[in-house]
């Protein structure tokens, strides 16, 4: 199907509007509604961006943390505008076997960890939840060893059978857990977002 007869590239407004504030994709207004309604990002804060191409996320990040902050992301696949900067570090692997000390690097921990994975899909809606569901538990176990306490978490994960348990994990480390659908989500999309604060 071409791309000008599948909505899902359609120039919508939210694309239109990330093109002229100059950010890398749509996405950044998903982290942006769920940073407004959860108040997730603070100046000084560390970031850690798993699946951070295009690199939208990791351009809101830099500017909610500022100066004082460190943001780090990592991709399978590399960024074609990667932001630059002295407090930005980003790395290409494969988040299932990148060891945890490479995304610390000179960090002794992160403040909030950020996933917006999603798999490659197969038109299989049971297959792709369910892959769904193993990108946002790796996310999770890493937020689980890598958070600072108090710390924060947003994971994407598909809607599906795994989404009530994966709720409950995040609930026993986090004691606010909220359902986030952003209006930047297109309406067709399975996908939604799980914020925990306050990690212990």
């Amino acid at each position: 199907m071409s791309k000008l007869r599948d909505p899902r590239h359609r120039h919508d407004a939210f694309f239109k509007r990330a093109r002229g504030e100059g950010f890398a994709a749509r996405s950044v207004y998903k982290l942006e509604e769920i940073d407004r309604k959860v108040r997730l990002l603070r100046p000084g804060d560390r970031v850690l961006d798993l699946g951070c191409r295009p690199g939208s996320w990791l351009q809101y990040a830099l500017r909610a943390v500022g100066a004082q902050g460190a943001v780090v992301g990592i991709d399978r696949d590399r960024l074609e505008s990667p932001p630059a900067g002295d407090n930005v570090r980003i790395l290409q692997g494969d988040i299932y076997v990148t060891p945890d000390a490479e995304l610390l690097g000179a960090l002794r921990a992160f403040d909030v960890v950020l996933s917006d994975m999603a798999p490659d899909t197969t038109g299989v809606r049971a297959t792709d939840q369910a892959r769904s569901a193993a990108l946002f538990e790796e996310a999770l176990g890493r937020a689980e060893r890598l958070l600072a306490p108090g710390g924060a978490f947003v994971g994407k994960i598909f809607q599906g059978p795994d989404l009530e348990g994966l709720r409950k994990r995040m609930a026993a480390r986090f004691p606010e857990v909220r359902l986030v659908k952003p209006k930047g989500s297109r309406a067709q999309s399975i996908e939604i977002y799980l914020a925990g604060k306050g990690f212990a």
